[in-house]
């Protein structure tokens, strides 16, 4: 890092214009046909699975993250410790509250762990794969990264040898690059996934870093004659004649662990997104170019089919349209079938989402994280606040969908859960506002035990319609098994597993409060619910690609239906909200047989007077095929 400091700007300049061609224009930019077949499974590496407990962090591996602390008495927290229990290094932690201790927390989850259960995710139906960061980072998350280009060292066989290798590196050229083993290993999870048909995303933040980043430690160094000094939104310098630290910097949402990056935003006034303009600094585009080419198409030979299968892109709607659009050029330029997935989120939390349709043009995403549905189907399945009818649902659903294209609504990551929100069934259980005082330190009345068995009815039926609704369904790691958590940290317990085991959940957040105490395991009734879903999915292709219908919306009746269907295929998804069994009439053309192909009876009968008419039980979804 020492030689890296020395570095002349022109030199700089010379070696990177020498290694970054400009991106050839690609015609007619489309939305990848596979997305809209894909059925998503979220994995945040840290907390799947310790297949290697050689490779644990260590505190020298969290130097640069927050809290900057370590107390002396650290270790690895053992995989099935009682999420809201101290560890015994919290006796001399200098750093008070849960929620700042707990950023410390380390379970050692890796990659070769994630090797060890292809075979399970597969088995699961999904065919497509999410992987939060796993760019070389001081945290537990990985947004806040200390190296772009390298596979975390921890998530490998080797971090020691891995950092000692990315030092020897210069970070801005990519001639200088190499393979580390953690990358390897990676390549080799890749391939695992694609020899089974799986494709896979990586998740990466152009918008921000963490402090030790190596360009970031370049202007801390050399202040404003640092070649990456445009890199950043530099408030202050420091001055080295004082002993004090000047130095300051815009960090994200104000959190100084996350330098921001420069924009230019057109026109300068604009305060609201989305924002036209770009990234300020043109070698910071070109080394994040450099990177994500590195990824897509590892080997550099032309062919990506080595390579990961496109990006999804944290906080999206916070970078400006002009550097997505760039961004779109140069993926699609290695690789025409790369998917671009946005993180468009809040436009004003907690009130107010981003509308993504600005997003959705052709020349930027393929389609964005679909928080806005998953907030109206909560309001419905569970009654949560806005509590909505069927009548407002089927109507919020199409003022959402209106003006987006077909293909972008198909490729749309219908979003359940994930690292940034509660668990899908703690948030069903709890019926407050959508990401609003959602853990017990927001919120001391939250619900954290694990949610009743009306909840996982709801669960079910919000299930059912998110994999018969238009757009890719997301899993997030361990819902499948009925794990259950907190807003951000607590969705983030270590997954849960038939072979490991886990301490009672007895402790509360807050000290003295007393909650039921919840045996963690496997609940392998509602994974075969899962697995059948997928399957149910795969084997209608209609539920991918087909037109969405409401056919009835009854608020008395608390029951909703619509029809999905295409020239080849007509399904009838019925659900009945209500906890009394509802008898359901739907019109039909005269003539036509219907016959129920999952959940419920099947009426396998014609329904002559052009109506369909059956009985639904109490908090039950039913989906019907015409017969030809």
């Amino acid at each position: 890092m020492k030689n890296l400091l020395l570095l002349l700007p022109l030199l700089f300049l010379l070696t990177l214009l020498s290694c970054t061609p400009s991106p050839r224009p690609v015609e007619a930019p489309q939305v990848p046909a596979w997305t809209q077949d894909a059925i998503w499974y979220q994995i945040f590496v840290e907390r799947f699975r310790n297949g290697d407990t050689l490779n644990d962090p260590t505190p020298n591996d969290m130097l640069g993250g927050y809290p900057a602390y370590i107390p002396p008495s650290w270790k690895i927290t053992p995989w099935g410790h009682d999420w809201y229990a101290p560890e015994p290094w919290h006796d001399d932690c200098k750093v008070e509250g849960f929620y700042a201790r707990i950023q410390m927390r380390r379970f050692g989850g890796d990659l070769q762990g994630v090797l060890d259960k292809v075979d399970y995710i597969q088995a699961l139906g999904v065919n497509a794969v999410y992987f939060n960061p796993l760019n070389d980072s001081p945290s537990m998350h990985k947004y806040d990264a200390r190296n772009y280009t390298h596979i975390d060292r921890n998530f490998g066989p080797d971090p020691y040898a891995d950092e000692i290798l990315m030092d020897s590196e210069t970070p801005w050229d990519p001639n200088t690059w190499q393979w580390t083993q953690a990358d390897k290993l990676f390549l080799k999870v890749i391939d695992a996934f694609h020899q089974r048909g799986i494709r896979v995303i990586l998740d990466y933040s152009w918008n921000h870093t963490g402090p030790p980043f190596w360009a970031m430690q370049d202007i801390r160094e050399n202040g404003a004659a640092s070649p990456f000094a445009d890199w950043y939104h530099i408030k202050k310098y420091d001055d080295p004649a004082t002993p004090e630290d000047e130095f300051d910097y815009e960090g994200w949402a104000g959190y100084k662990g996350m330098p921001v990056f420069n924009k230019t935003i057109t026109p300068p006034e604009d305060k609201e997104m989305p924002f036209e303009g770009n990234l300020t600094s043109e070698s910071l585009k070109q080394h994040i170019f450099d990177v994500s080419r590195r990824w897509l198409d590892p080997n550099g030979d032309g062919n990506p089919s080595d390579g990961i299968d496109g990006f999804r892109l944290d906080v999206a709607g916070e970078i400006p349209m002009g550097f997505w659009r760039e961004y779109r050029q140069v993926v699609r330029a290695v690789n025409p079938e790369a998917y671009l997935l946005g993180e468009i989120w809040w436009l004003d939390w907690p009130d107010s989402l981003l509308d993504p349709k600005p997003f959705l043009e052709g020349d930027q995403f393929d389609a964005v994280m679909n928080y806005r549905w998953y907030k109206l189907a909560r309001g419905l399945f569970a009654h949560a606040e806005p509590a909505l009818k069927p009548s407002q649902f089927a109507h919020e659903i199409e003022a959402i969908n209106h003006g987006i294209r077909p293909e972008y609504l198909g490729a749309m990551m219908n979003m359940s859960a994930s690292h940034d929100t509660e668990r899908l069934s703690t948030s069903l259980y709890n019926k407050t506002r959508y990401k609003f005082q959602a853990k017990p330190g927001d919120n001391p009345d939250y619900k954290i035990e694990k949610p009743d068995a009306r909840t996982l009815a709801e669960q079910k039926l919000f299930l059912l319609h998110q994999f018969t609704y238009l757009g890719a369904p997301q899993i997030w790691n361990g819902d499948e098994v009925g794990m259950w958590g907190a807003d951000d940290p607590d969705c983030r317990k270590p997954m849960v597993w038939d072979d490991l085991s886990y301490e009672v959940e007895r402790a509360h957040f807050v000290a003295g409060k007393e909650r039921p105490a919840d045996t963690v395991r496997v609940d392998h009734q509602l994974l075969a619910y899962y697995k059948s879903l997928s399957a149910f999915r795969k084997d209608h292709p209609v539920l991918a690609r087909g037109k969405l219908q409401f056919l009835l919306a009854d608020d008395e009746n608390n029951t909703l239906a619509y029809r999905r269907s295409a020239p080849e295929e007509e399904l009838v998804v019925v659900f009945n909200i209500s906890e009394k069994p509802v008898s359901v009439t739907i019109p039909t053309e005269k003539g036509v047989a219907y016959k129920g192909v999952f959940g419920g009876k099947e009426p396998g009968r014609k329904f002559e007077h052009g109506a369909l008419q059956l009985e639904v039980g109490p908090m039950q979804g039913v989906v019907l095929k015409r017969m030809q």
